[in-house]
């Protein structure tokens, strides 16, 4: 790319992503190839489309105040997306979306283990005709093991991959009870999991020239993603268990009491307890050597919390955070949803923006945090209507004629 060229050049706009898969993990991924580049054409069911369609309210408005209805969830990981609408259960949707697959470098699904196969639209089928294909499969639990024909849903894997067992207040206290995360994470863990295996297969094709089948396991990631607590289990041969909002590592690292609400402090080494107890007048805490360095203060948590409660109480959330950032104390509030979007910082760095929309008008979305100097996302399409580029994808990929097209429709085959 010139210095003078006005468009940036995107790091994956040769790619093309064929996405055959609904709701949140995969479309995750597709939707994150599409930011930094890539073509994605989305196959949804005709006259439905993607399930999360249906999942509202709340709706997308139009200017006129009513709903569209598209709802907010679609929205939230179908961008930089053109929509095609085939019936792939029928022989010609199978091979209109075989031509497709031909015409790209990866496929997305998220059938059930199999289920593509009874129409030609597995990773076998699809790879003799296009030997370069990457193609990822994303399930509950993979392809193989006595699970693999199991459904998998988010809330049923965050539970299976104990992510629930240590997540909420412990047993015996107020709410006690094992507490699933207030977001899908396992589902978009999975589709940011999946678009690194996507883009490390692609890199692999230019050495060996041919593509791969991607096995993306929910539970897999699930399992992966207990980082410290799961080589907690592993090396210290105890079962973690609920703590609340406390840490099992380090001490102070939770949420404390103010005199009109909640602070967060995340003390993450001996540096900056001290650090801390200097700055709330506590000397004494610095100086005492259960508390100088984590292994004490883990060993005497419940004493060192105690103390930290008694003095957090006496100023507000404000007064806590403004005094301790003058001594680089980690420390934040807590904040609702339309906090986090009044913020500053996220103001800031643009995480929200908005996208003309065909029948909406300008609608709000949340922004990639990708950050790239040479190639940056950018944001080319809203989230589609369902079928909005049937007609164009088909005749500009597959060279299909208007006759052809309405033929296609008149067999039902497209939506």
């Amino acid at each position: 790319m010139s210095a003078a060229s006005a468009t940036p050049v995107q790091a994956l706009q040769h790619i093309k992503v064929l996405d055959l898969s609904r709701v949140l993990a995969g479309p995750w991924a597709a939707q994150t190839l599409g930011d930094l580049g890539a073509e994605v054409i989305k196959v949804e069911r005709p006259g439905t489309g993607d399930d999360t369609r249906a999942w509202g309210p709340p709706h997308v408005t139009g200017p006129d105040g009513e709903p569209t209805g598209e709802s907010a969830y679609y929205m939230c990981t179908n961008r930089n997306k053109q929509s095609v609408t085939v019936d792939f259960t029928q022989p010609q949707g199978q091979a209109l979306v075989r031509a497709l697959a031909q015409q790209c470098d990866v496929v997305i699904e998220n059938f059930k283990t199999g289920g593509l196969a009874r129409y030609g639209l597995d990773y076998a089928s699809l790879s003799a005709v296009n030997p370069r294909l990457v193609y990822c499969s994303v399930t509950g639990f993979g392809q193989d093991g006595p699970y693999a024909q199991r459904a998998g849903y988010d809330f049923l894997i965050q539970g299976m991959g104990g992510l629930m067992s240590i997540t909420g207040q412990p047993d015996g206290a107020p709410g006690g009870g094992p507490m699933k995360v207030g977001v899908a994470l396992t589902d978009v863990l999975t589709g940011l999991y999946a678009s690194t295996a996507i883009l490390a297969a692609l890199q692999a094709r230019e050495h060996t020239g041919r593509g791969q089948h991607i096995d993306l396991a929910l539970l897999d990631v699930g399992v992966a993603c207990l980082a410290n607590q799961g080589m907690n289990y592993l090396y210290g041969h105890a079962t973690p268990q609920r703590m609340g909002n406390a840490h099992p590592n380090t001490v102070p690292y939770q949420d404390f009491p103010t005199l009109d609400g909640h602070m967060i402090l995340a003390i993450g080494n001996d540096g900056q307890f001290a650090r801390f107890c200097a700055a709330v007048q506590q000397p004494d805490w610095g100086a005492d050597a259960r508390f100088q360095r984590n292994a004490g203060r883990l060993q005497h948590r419940a004493e060192l919390v105690e103390r930290i409660r008694a003095l957090t109480v006496t100023r507000s959330t404000r007064d806590w955070i403004a005094l301790l950032e003058q001594h680089a104390v980690p420390c934040g509030p807590i904040n609702t949803v339309a906090d986090v979007f009044a913020d500053p910082q996220v103001q800031a760095r643009g995480m929200q923006f908005s996208m003309p929309h065909p029948v909406a008008g300008e609608v709000p979305l949340v922004a990639s945090p990708i950050r790239l100097s040479d190639t940056p996302v950018r944001y080319r399409h809203a989230p589609p209507q369902l079928g909005q580029h049937t007609d164009a994808v088909l005749t500009r990929l597959l060279d299909l004629s208007p006759e052809q097209l309405q033929t296609y429709r008149d067999n039902g085959v497209l939506g």
